[in-house]
Formats: structure tokens, C-alpha cells, sequence
């Protein structure tokens, strides 16, 4: 156990050694370069410490929004079909967007089929869309014959 233990506090030293050597400069390169702005920089200095390979060399490219690219909103795992505000959303269930773009629901009200609906008196929509009730009963509370 010693023996492992000198083991590693020996290349943890030389690790550490290693770094500092490296990170010194050595005698023909200045410590501190002062420039006064008055000489030209020339290109034959490298801009980067090692090399930049071809993928970060390339531009970033912006988002893919819906505005610019409609059939993202018609790729798997979309929020929606439609465009709104270069935003993927559907337009039959969303509260910001009912039916058309920027048509925004009530606050107590959801959007059903492109339409905003309450859900706790609509008898068509009683407490979810497309959750109707039976004939001749009401739709209170968002529970089909409450009373």
C-alpha cells in the first residue's frame, strides 16, 4: 500500500512538472511583447494555438425557423404543422394561436377544433375537447349531469 502510494505522489510530480515546463516560455520568446500600435502585425503569425478543423472553421448557422423553412414544422416530433411567429404550433389545439395565428383563447377558455371553448359549460367540450355529453344532460363544473 506504501509502495502504491509513492507511486502515485511520484507521477503526480512529474505531471505537475511537466506543466509548468511547458507553460514557461523558453529564452528567444519574450515574456511580455509591448506594442505600441505603430508596427503592422504580420500575418505570418499564427492567430491560434494548434490547428481548427473544418467544422469550426465554418460559419454558425442561424436556427432553423419556420419562416425560412416551412417543412420543419411538418418533420416528426414538431409542436405543429402551421407557422406562427416563426414558431411550429398547431393551430386546432393551441391557446395563442386558435384557429388562425395570434387569435388567443380567454383565460378560462381551451381551443378545440380551431375554436375557443369553455369547457367547464360547453356541451361538446365538457372538461376536455371532444369530451361531449349525453343527450338531454348539461355540462357544469366540466362534468357531464353534475346535478
Amino acid at each position: 500500500m506504501k509502495a502504491l502510494n509513492i507511486l502515485i505522489m511520484l507521477a503526480l510530480l512529474m505531471a505537475l512538472t511537466i506543466t509548468n515546463l511547458s507553460a514557461t516560455p523558453s529564452d528567444d520568446e519574450p515574456l511580455f511583447v509591448h506594442n505600441d500600435g505603430d508596427e503592422d502585425r504580420s500575418q505570418d503569425e499564427p492567430t491560434s494555438v494548434g490547428f481548427t478543423s473544418r467544422f469550426l472553421a465554418q460559419k454558425p448557422r442561424g436556427p432553423m425557423t419556420c419562416d425560412r423553412y416551412p417543412r420543419v414544422c411538418r418533420a416528426a416530433g414538431s409542436a405543429g404543422p402551421d407557422c406562427c411567429k416563426k414558431r411550429c404550433v398547431n393551430v386546432k389545439t393551441d391557446w395563442f394561436n386558435c384557429g388562425m395565428c395570434g387569435k388567443k383563447c380567454r383565460y378560462s377558455e381551451i381551443c378545440c377544433k380551431g375554436k375557443c371553448v369553455n369547457p367547464m359549460s360547453n356541451r361538446l367540450h365538457c372538461g376536455d375537447c371532444n369530451n361531449s355529453c349525453n343527450k338531454g344532460s348539461k355540462c357544469q363544473y366540466g362534468m357531464c349531469s353534475y346535478a
